[in-house]
């Protein structure tokens, strides 16, 4: 059963005339999307249904509700573990960009849906043509090769799904063959207990500059590191200003041991309030552009930027005053194009299964047992050959 994680959603729309921008209401699927696959591509359109996408004319604006079903097939030799579809309605419009993602396990010959929600705005004055085209930006198969011209970096975050998809999959088989029946069912059990547990925290980015927050006062803090042994990057120091509820241009040193060059790493940061209680709170990351460490070799990741954390409440949005931060290695790009994610064991020992959020393989997983029961989840894993 495919599972969907849409990681960023826009679009937008214009019909064949500039006249026709006042024919507000449903979308004529003949100029509405034009789908722009290469004659080499892996997967081909099936078909596709607008549904209830909808067109609203506001001010020099046209503002749409795309609401859309995408059939696609799996048309090369290898099974496709997914597929990420970018959307492009005007290159540098606010908004004009999208990207749909879709992590799943699709066999040769297969046919398999993508289902669109996005909304998003263009200016009226773009002109005619269809209302947003729709390219592929990258195929991953089972062996971990790599389709698509990945204008979107999907190479590495359909590499990340699919890396830690084997690593809880092969978790879960351990468990049922370890422990039995019961034994993994415990283990489902545990995982829906922790995901609805999940301590929430609400993140606001601004640029870094003068604190917002009343009244607080503001200080430089050191962050500690959690001890990750077979991570690739190691972090060396780091620091960020804070004060009370935001925390103002994180900078953390960090060190490559291994012994291949990486070219883009994540590193998740924890907050503890003053009651001690942790939260996942965010990632600093460093892009293709900002560091290319050879074994050996040190760098830093910089962000210009500030965060504010809130909780939900009853009574609305309540500050999370920071005084604790720790981090850890999340996310390793090498340059050969090959992925590192934290294992099973070390999120076990340093107990972030807690706080992290699951993997859409665990989520998905979980999903199933809810749905199908314990004997529906052994087949699925049983179906994998990973």
């Amino acid at each position: 059963m495919p599972s969907e994680r849409v990681l960023a959603a826009a679009v937008l729309a214009a019909f064949l005339m500039p006249a026709a921008w006042a024919q507000e209401g449903p979308l004529d699927a003949a100029s509405a999307v034009k789908f722009d696959l290469p004659s080499d591509s892996p997967v081909k359109l099936v078909s596709s249904d607008l549904g209830e996408s909808r067109a609203n004319v506001r001010g020099g604006a046209v503002m749409l509700d795309l609401h859309m079903s995408v059939l696609l097939r799996n048309d090369d030799r290898r099974h496709v573990r997914g597929v990420t579809l970018l959307l492009l309605s005007q290159e540098a419009a606010p908004f004009g960009k999208a990207s749909v993602t879709r992590v799943f396990d699709i066999a040769p010959g297969e046919s398999f849906p993508v289902r669109v929600d996005v909304r998003m705005v263009r200016p009226v004055q773009a002109g005619g043509g269809p209302l947003v085209r729709i390219s592929l930006d990258g195929v991953l198969f089972d062996d971990l090769n790599f389709f698509g011209p990945n204008r979107l970096n999907s190479r590495r975050s359909l590499t990340v799904f699919e890396t830690e998809a084997r690593r809880d999959r092969a978790y879960f088989r351990e468990v049922l063959r370890t422990r039995g029946e019961p034994g993994l069912r415990r283990e489902v059990l545990d995982s829906l207990a922790r995901q609805s547990r999940r301590p929430q925290l609400d993140v606001s980015f601004a640029r870094a500059g003068r604190t917002t927050t009343t009244g607080a006062v503001s200080h430089a803090a050191a962050f500690a590191f959690l001890n990750v042994p077979d991570a690739p990057v190691e972090p060396v120091n780091g620091s960020a200003e804070i004060s009370g509820n935001e925390v103002r241009s994180p900078r953390i040193d960090v060190l490559n041991r291994s012994n291949r060059t990486v070219r883009y790493l994540e590193l998740a940061w924890l907050v503890a309030d003053q009651q001690g209680q942790q939260f996942l709170a965010a990632s600093v990351q460093a892009g293709e552009h900002d560091i290319n460490l050879t074994p050996g070799q040190r760098g830093h990741l910089l962000q210009n930027t500030a965060l504010r954390f809130t909780r939900p409440s009853a009574a609305g949005p309540t500050p999370v005053n920071v005084q604790q931060m720790t981090g850890f290695v999340s996310q390793v790009e090498f340059a050969d194009g090959g992925v590192w994610v934290p294992s099973r064991q070390t999120l076990m020992n340093d107990r972030l299964l807690r706080l992290v959020e699951p993997s859409p393989e665990e989520q998905r997983l979980t999903d199933l047992y809810r749905n199908k029961g314990l004997t529906g989840l052994i087949a699925e894993l049983k179906r994998f050959k990973d």
